[in-house]
């Protein structure tokens, strides 16, 4: 055969496989038609954006099927098709509901502590009915945070969509004099970042919709390790037709259409004196961030645009003011302060509600044919959809200029972008669409043009399944589904298995300085221990210096070992050690060992470890002069290959290198996720800093007192134990405070 062809052969599989594409939007209100689109502030644009998004990639010949997974919740407060296992969309697009975080409506801030369950239910779930994807696309931190963990446990790639992140909004709300605990306690913030942290570390491309949103993960840790799209969203042009299309296809149709506008006049008009004036529209949650205030600030003090235009404000859904959420309740009766301050009654509408799925087109095209304008003030917009429904519907915008709409408009041409604090340019701009008739069809007819152009979902839909494609070609990533009787010697994995014990080895079970402190009586532990608590080894020792190490000391063998820093797994039977062959292809993706050592060896103050023992397909391992360490040089000299890697120091002297997808941690997490062990009854204990990664949030953490300096930001972590005992003393000490012994 000619050099390279079943490298060929493979891309051609590749280029030819049709995928099966799972979209993760996990907080529930989603479904197949008439979406609930502003019911509170966790059904906003992105749940239209992941729907609209999926419909369209299952009519994508390279797509052979669609998943939305999502929260089952069977809850008399909301619709019943919520708690509908599985919803068929079309032949090509479902919605599967899993269920956890029980049976009622949550807002997604009081999920994060169940995220965990849905990982293994959705395991479970694509396993037995045979419908393993090739990729995952995770929407939102919790969604990425589930994106990360399925990964590895399945060995496959994913993308990741923000949306909103978790740092911007803390730093806001701590701007406003918040305590950083009562933040926490309310939004799970150390969660939410700690998890947008993992996806920018382990996604293959992080999807967003303009070049600023890029600029906002700066303030992240991992920004750099990350790879961004940049593609905004489409525009569904079937249902956001320029206002003056009157070409219906039955007269069904037409009566229908005709009937939206109608009511939808009477519900506004019923506010107006004059309801044949232009109007000045605002669409939004009734969100103190949309910025709604100002908009009727401009126009309260203004009596020339008072007397041009009516103003339009729907601001989401509501029955009684009274019973609405506090946030929403006092944007509201903010509003009706301010139109009782400039006495606005006859000139300000605030419709109650609207169907926001099938009625915003309508809304849209009412407010064109008045030759009015969309007033989009918010203090700083991720994308701004709404302006491009606008630019579709022929509706000139006045908008802020702060995020995505400073792209949309110069592609769009459809309107003004104005400071949103600044009262003066917002109603400049306002007026000179509302009174220059030439202005109003220029910026009308080039959003039309415009729209077509620069967003629509084919061309959105066509580079995301080419990125997917390329991606599938260098990446390890394709599946793996869990087979029933893989290890058949490990019952105690199997059946029995509730907890999990990991201990490091050099200087965490023993010390052979100090004369190996309590190592007598772990050992006894482990070998007495009850038949539902797993043991296992986590060392960045190779697998036959771990061997060496349970022989000299007579160490029982543990159920799992986890080597080399997290590079390898192995399940000991009888004689044999098995290596977990799923774990092992997981890690392959994208790992450049070659040119990884070929680049770092000229840095002065790294020496190579000896090679038996210490180096590993997937693990490289340096001595360094502590005095000389400089993350800062690894990461140059690597450079774009340090997005690939993991840089472990240990000791002050120990430099691993690994793929970014090898650590302890990641490895406890797929260990607990492949034989269903619950992370919260997981006890991890560990020295120095090769073993940070395991002390993660719901596992319970030993650190012993002969700890490295590594480890100082971790003591006073919540679930982390600080022994008074040495190496195995501490453990037990600490599998004692734990209530384990």
């Amino acid at each position: 055969m000619p050099p390279g062809f079943y490298k060929k052969l493979e891309h051609l599989k590749i280029n030819n496989m049709k995928l099966r594409i799972a979209l993760l939007n996990i907080h529930g209100l989603v479904r197949g038609n008439n979406l609930e689109i502003g019911r509170d502030a966790d059904n906003g644009g992105q749940t239209r954006y992941v729907f609209e998004l999926a419909e369209y990639l299952s009519r994508h010949p390279k797509v052979k099927f669609v998943h939305i997974y999502t929260r089952l919740i069977d809850d008399p407060d909301v619709d019943k098709c919520y708690s509908k296992p599985v919803e068929i969309v079309n032949e090509k697009l479902d919605i599967r509901r899993i269920p956890f975080g029980g049976k009622k409506y949550k807002p997604k801030e009081y999920l994060w502590d169940y995220l965990d369950d849905f990982v293994s239910e959705t395991i479970q779930h694509m396993n037995k009915f045979d419908i393993i994807p090739n990729w995952l696309h995770s929407h939102y931190g919790d969604a990425g945070y589930t994106a990360v963990e399925l990964s590895k446990t399945l060995n496959i790639p994913f993308s990741h969509t923000g949306h909103s992140l978790g740092l911007h909004k803390k730093n806001k709300l701590l701007e406003k004099g918040l305590s950083e605990i009562e933040l926490d306690k309310k939004f799970n913030f150390a969660k939410r970042i700690a998890a947008e942290e993992a996806v920018l570390q382990h996604a293959e491309f992080m999807i967003t919709s303009t070049h600023q949103e890029v600029q906002s993960y700066e303030i992240y840790k991992n920004h750099e390790k990350a790879q961004y799209h940049i593609i905004p969203p489409g525009i569904n042009t079937d249902k956001f037709d320029p206002y003056y299309c009157k070409d219906y296809k039955t007269k069904t149709e037409e009566r229908n259409n005709t009937q939206k506008l109608y009511w939808l006049g009477e519900k506004i008009e019923k506010f107006l004196t004059n309801p044949h004036k232009p109007v000045i529209m605002a669409l939004s949650r009734p969100d103190k961030h949309k910025n709604l205030h100002t908009l009727i600030e401009v126009y309260g003090k203004d009596k020339e645009l008072q007397s041009i235009a009516n103003l339009v404000i729907f601001a989401g859904i509501r029955k009684d003011i009274l019973e609405m959420p506090g946030k929403e309740k006092e944007v509201l009766t903010e509003i009706l302060l301010l139109m009782d301050k400039y006495d606005l009654y006859g000139k300000l509408a605030i419709p109650k509600k609207h169907d926001v799925e099938n009625e915003v087109a309508t809304i849209y095209s009412y407010c064109a044919e008045k030759r009015g304008v969309l007033a989009n003030l918010t203090l700083y917009e991720n994308f701004g959809l709404t302006i491009i429904e606008a630019a579709s519907s022929g509706l000139p915008v006045v908008v802020t200029e702060n995020g995505g709409p400073s792209e949309i408009i110069p592609k769009c041409k459809n309107g003004i972008l104005v400071d949103p604090l600044n009262e003066e340019e917002i109603k400049n701009g306002l007026i000179e669409i509302l009174t220059n008739k030439e202005i109003w069809k220029t910026y009308s007819n080039n959003g039309i043009d415009n729209v077509q152009k620069f967003y629509s979902w084919e061309n959105h839909i066509n580079q995301y399944v080419g990125w997917i494609s390329e991606n599938l070609k260098a990446s390890s990533g394709k599946g793996v589904k869990q087979k029933e009787n893989e290890f058949p010697a490990q019952k105690r994995l199997k059946e029995k298995a509730k907890k999990l014990i990991v201990c490091d080895i050099d200087g965490t079970i023993i010390h052979p300085a100090l004369k190996n402190p309590g190592l007598d009586n772990l050992i006894k532990y482990i070998k007495n221990r009850p038949q539902n608590i797993v043991f296992a080894i986590a060392s960045g020792r190779s697998l036959k210096r771990i061997q060496q190490f349970l022989k000299t000391y007579n160490v029982p063998i543990p159920d799992v070992i986890i080597s080399s820093v997290g590079a390898e797994i192995y399940y000991p039977n009888k004689n044999e050690y098995l290596l977990d062959k799923g774990w092992y292809k997981y890690l392959g993706g994208r790992w450049k060992r070659e040119s990884i050592y070929s680049n770092l060896k000229t840095i002065k103050w790294l020496s190579l470890q000896e090679e038996i023992g210490s180096q590993h397909k997937y693990k490289i391992s340096f001595n360094y002069n502590s005095k000389c360490y400089n993350e800062e040089e690894l990461k140059n000299t690597l450079g774009k290959l340090h997005h690939q890697v993991h840089l472990i120091p240990s000791h002050n002297q120990f430099l691993d290198v690994t793929p970014r997808r090898a650590s302890k941690g990641n490895a406890i997490k797929y260990i607990c996720r492949k034989w269903n062990i619950p992370i919260r009854s997981t006890y991890a204990a560990g020295d120095s800093g090769n073993d940070i990664d395991m002390f993660m949030p719901l596992v319970k953490s030993i650190i012993v007192k002969n700890h490295s300096d590594e480890l100082l930001p971790y003591i006073n972590l919540k679930n982390n134990y600080l022994s008074e005992g040495i190496a195995a003393e501490g453990v037990l000490e600490g599998l004692k405070h734990f209530n384990v012994i």
